[in-house]
């Protein structure tokens, strides 16, 4: 695997990037900040986000006095502070004594809290039937939902400008996610398949700083917003969206990386011969990985894996997820020694030896914060990851 950047190198290309961005600070302000079409301002942007989904039951609550109501909003109680059960019941939610379509908790005083599962909310919670059993969904106001995750993403005593471009690419994302992939009852979840968010616990002075120094702030392409996805750390460099996925997108490029001080920037794992055919199974012993296509950036797109009981085609996704790997940019080689195998020998154990952690594609959040470091404003950050797009404020009051 190719470093692209020695440790010089990496400060003296910062040091260049940020005069370079200085001196035309003047100019590019004024492209900065456009604004966005009037369908997507909002006085108040709530998002829906699925926390639980398709349980049979889940625990929910607030932390004042609570509103109960109907799926249609009217009035069941009034709830004392404290937690409930809810759970399926005949295609209804129960909750005590009522069995609704829906029902909504929600805190009468504006510091209140929801409780759903094992964790504390902003914002007001829907519990909903669904076809697994129920789905408890966060209703929450977009920049207070912003402020968990960015805490849930990357560490929050990192430097304030690598947190807001975080902020700014969390935002971005969730918008692009509300547009393209909502249903009938959330907007997005909350794992990494979406982007993390742990509620209230997380949050800290930084990360609320961070979202309210950028509130409304986005990134577009053509007026739209972008599909601002983002990653830990890409081992040196990011990649083409059209080499890892399907389709290329302008403002995902790839650009050299400032994640060289990233604990997964390189790494290695040891797998014995029978913990490898554990894993990757169907072909018996194996004997050889043999690379089948490569990103020009070194990543895995497929690789034929040989045994002595056969071959099979792997994805470097499917082989990342069998052998529970950080990213896809990794080399396999055999280990000294040999095992007896159906037809020979085979080797006794492989290693495999990698760099980064995720996609590589979009920003790189180590990447991110060595920059900040180096004295990057978060604009600077964004224009490197997300090549051409714009810096856009919505109209949210």
């Amino acid at each position: 695997m190719s470093i692209p950047f020695s440790n010089s190198n990496f400060v003296s290309t910062m040091q260049k990037l940020v005069q370079q961005s200085k001196r035309s600070w003047w100019l590019t302000f004024l492209f900065w900040f456009i604004a966005l079409a009037p369908a997507q301002a909002a006085e108040q942007l709530i998002l829906r986000v699925a926390i639980e989904e398709n349980v049979s039951q889940v625990q929910v609550g607030s932390s004042s006095n609570a509103l109960l109501k109907n799926a249609d909003g009217q009035v069941l109680t009034e709830l004392e502070s404290g937690g409930f059960e809810a759970s399926a019941a005949n295609g209804q939610v129960a909750i005590g004594q009522w069995q609704e379509d829906g029902i909504w908790i929600e805190p009468k005083t504006a510091d209140g809290f929801v409780w759903i599962g094992d964790k504390w909310y902003r914002g007001r919670v829907f519990v909903v039937p669904t076809s697994g059993g129920l789905t408890a969904v966060n209703y929450v106001d977009l920049e207070e939902y912003l402020y968990s995750v960015v805490a849930s993403e990357v560490p929050t005593s990192w430097p304030l400008e690598s947190l807001k471009a975080q902020a700014v690419a969390a935002r971005s994302y969730a918008l692009y996610q509300r547009q393209s992939s909502a249903n009938t009852v959330f907007d997005v979840g909350d794992t990494t398949r979406w982007q993390v968010y742990k509620g209230i616990e997380v949050e800290t002075a930084s990360t609320q700083a961070a979202v309210q120094e950028t509130r409304g702030q986005v990134l577009t392409h053509n007026g739209q917003i972008i599909n601002a996805v983002f990653h830990s750390s890409s081992g040196g460099h990011t990649e083409n969206v059209e080499d890892v996925w399907v389709s290329p997108l302008p403002y995902l490029r790839a650009v050299p990386d400032y994640d060289q001080n990233a604990p997964v920037f390189q790494w290695n794992e040891s797998f014995s011969a029978e913990q490898m055919r554990a894993r990757i199974t169907g072909v018996g012993n194996i004997i050889a990985f043999e690379p089948e296509r490569l990103t020009p950036r070194g990543r895995v797109v497929s690789m034929r894996i040989i045994g002595d009981e056969g071959e099979r085609r792997l994805s470097g996704d499917e082989i990342r997820r069998a052998l529970n790997l950080r990213s896809s940019l990794f080399t396999v080689q055999p280990q000294s020694g040999q095992v007896a195998s159906a037809n020979g020998a085979a080797p006794s154990g492989f290693v495999v030896t990698g760099g980064g952690f995720g996609h590589g594609i979009g920003m790189s959040q180590y990447g991110a914060f060595g920059m900040a470091s180096q004295g990057a404003d978060y604009r600077q950050i964004l224009a490197h990851y997300y090549q051409g797009s714009t810096l856009a404020r919505m109209r949210v009051e």
